[in-house]
């Protein structure tokens, strides 16, 4: 996993995921896991992108890799739809293209989705989707690169269900879950050589009646 990097604006880490999620449990209270993501100093998002480093050693098919045209790096929607955007974010975190920009570049970039509120953006669950630098460069090396196809994207059932409960709660900070789940094909060398596997994951995502939708950051369990 990536190093912990150094945080902006003076805030530890571990007050930024406090502030993270004292925002959410207004509209989150029955989500699962969140107690953890209020205590746990080095939490991880749902499951890290897949990596690979060396060729495959089970057959695989042209039609599981994705295509092989360099892709250029992920920017933000413009909606005000917290479902589009969730989708779209997703795809963001887990596509990445070793031939195409650097890993910080990418870091950069992802960074950009994040809301400009820094008492609820959390970088450090959206760094902990970039692979490490030492295996960044490995990755390079063999010219590896993923890209995502989302599926379907949804409000978690315990989310709608605390909205229902109390409607005007959700004014407090506009911060909405929602469950993304999709595909991720990863090819290195070649467009014919690769594999995919299924992924899903939990983000919150800031809405607020007039600004565009923004991420806020990976929550550390997927709430169905």
């Amino acid at each position: 996993m990536p190093s912990r990097p150094t945080n902006p604006g003076g805030a530890s880490p571990v007050r930024r995921r406090t502030l993270l999620g004292t925002a959410v449990l207004v509209v989150l209270v029955a989500l699962a896991g969140l107690g953890a993501y209020l205590t746990r100093d080095g939490r991880s998002p749902s499951k890290a992108p897949a990596v690979r480093t060396s060729s495959p050693t089970a057959p695989s098919t042209a039609s599981s890799a994705p295509r092989s045209h360099p892709r250029a790096l992920p920017v933000p929607p413009k909606t005000h739809d917290p479902i589009a955007f969730g989708k779209a974010a997703a795809a963001a975190l887990w596509s990445y293209d070793t031939r195409a920009y650097s890993r910080t570049e990418l870091r950069t970039a992802l960074r950009a989705w994040l809301t400009t509120e820094d008492k609820y953006a959390d970088p450090v669950s959206v760094d902990k989707a970039v692979p490490s630098p030492v295996l960044w460069k490995e990755m390079a090396a063999n010219r590896q690169f993923a890209t995502a196809k989302v599926h379907e994207g949804h409000f978690p059932d315990s989310f709608t269900r605390a909205l229902q409960a109390d409607p005007g709660a959700i004014t407090q900070a506009y911060i909405y879950a929602v469950t993304v789940s999709g595909k991720q094909s990863i090819a290195w060398k070649g467009s014919h050589a690769g594999g995919a596997e299924s992924r899903t994951t939990t983000l919150a995502i800031q809405c607020g009646p007039h600004q565009p939708c923004a991420l806020v950051g990976v929550m550390p369990s997927v709430a169905p």
